[in-house]
């Protein structure tokens, strides 16, 4: 971002900061206590109502055509409305990939989920505490220690353009804790299990997560990268208080790059759970690193992916509108779970 934009980006943030101390309780509140609609798609238009640009959910439930579901805005500005096949930055949910892929290389005896950072990238191993005891498991699960760049003050008014340019942002940096002894979500971990990767390989791990992943499961609609895709077919995202579109912004490191169509996400999440996203073996490896669903937060996307057992039904919500203040976040966890009660009482009926 330029410096005069950094620093309205700046004030919005302070301002929105303030405002939703007065009114995000009695948002929440208002919407959790609203009468539950009888269809998914008025609950998107409700949530239109409570200050999302747009949103879109995409429904699999067993025995039942997919359905796709969608309301507000694709791209404000030039006002055309939302399309529930548009692609979306899925931000963290990309984790989900990544460790798969992990699982996979695992299982072929390419990587050891025992050996560390030190082992793996010795470049680096006096740049971050403890690299000799933290493993590839640990930086999976988020035990690792290692801090997490983007908590860095400021960092999304210009996020860095490259993996180093991240990895500077932590390195001789004191551990958030010892190795193992706890959890806590860090985007570090990721990037440098994509650094790990890419060594292993020989190659991108981008290349390896579409020929191992997407091609097999034809996943058509999800990229690695924001430069693979038509801008045009991409939701624009938006920030509170913000006019700017900030679809146009790069976030290229293996923590939350991925971008993807809502069905192409609920195809992925289906087949991790259902195990057809694996070969004999894998999956009882990634059981053991990771979690079977996720959420992705970035500056104009938030999305959340899950997969309801009880109702044999994956459901994907995207909302392209967000702040850092939490209100955003907690409204479309809300509406989330209301999307989840409409299929439950459908299913009942």
């Amino acid at each position: 971002m330029k410096k005069q934009t950094k620093q309205i980006f700046r004030v919005v943030l302070f301002v929105g900061t303030l405002a939703s101390l007065f009114f995000v309780p009695w948002i929440l509140l208002r919407a959790m206590l609203a009468p539950l609609p009888d269809t998914i798609q008025e609950q998107l238009d409700k949530g239109i109502h409570y200050g999302f640009d747009g949103m879109i959910v995409y429904v699999d439930q067993a025995g039942k055509p997919p359905e796709f579901h969608a309301a507000g805005w694709h791209d404000r500005k030039n006002k055309l409305p939302a399309d529930p096949h548009a692609l979306f930055k899925i931000a963290s949910i990309s984790k989900l990939y990544v460790a798969v892929a992990v699982a996979k290389l695992v299982h072929d005896k390419r990587l050891s989920l025992d050996k560390t950072l030190a082992d793996y990238l010795p470049e680096l191993a006096g740049r971050f505490e403890n690299a000799t005891e933290i493993t590839l498991r640990m930086m999976v699960q988020h035990r690792s220690g290692i801090p997490n760049f983007t908590d860095t003050p400021g960092y999304w008014l210009g996020p860095p353009q490259s993996n180093l340019e991240n990895l500077k942002l932590v390195q001789d940096k004191p551990a958030d804790f010892e190795p193992d002894k706890k959890y806590r979500y860090s985007n570090t971990n990721y990037l440098l299990i994509g650094e790990i990767l890419d060594k292993t390989l020989g190659y991108s791990h981008h290349q390896y997560i579409k020929s191992a992943i997407l091609v097999p499961l034809k996943l058509n609609n999800t990229y690695s990268l924001l430069s693979e895709v038509n801008t045009d077919d991409l939701m624009s995202g938006y920030y509170v208080g913000y006019d700017a579109d900030l679809k146009y912004n790069d976030f290229i490191n293996p923590a939350g790059s991925m971008i993807a169509t809502a069905e192409d996400v609920g195809k992925f999440l289906r087949a991790i759970n259902d195990g057809s996203v694996f070969k004999e073996g894998e999956k009882e490896i990634y059981s053991s690193i990771y979690k079977y669903e996720h959420t992705g937060l970035i500056p104009g996307y938030q999305s959340i992916a899950k997969y309801h057992k009880d109702i044999d039904a994956v459901v994907i919500q995207f909302n392209n509108t967000t702040n850092f203040d939490g209100y955003t976040w907690n409204l479309a966890e809300i509406f989330y779970k209301r999307v989840v009660k409409i299929l439950r009482r459908q299913k009942k009926a």
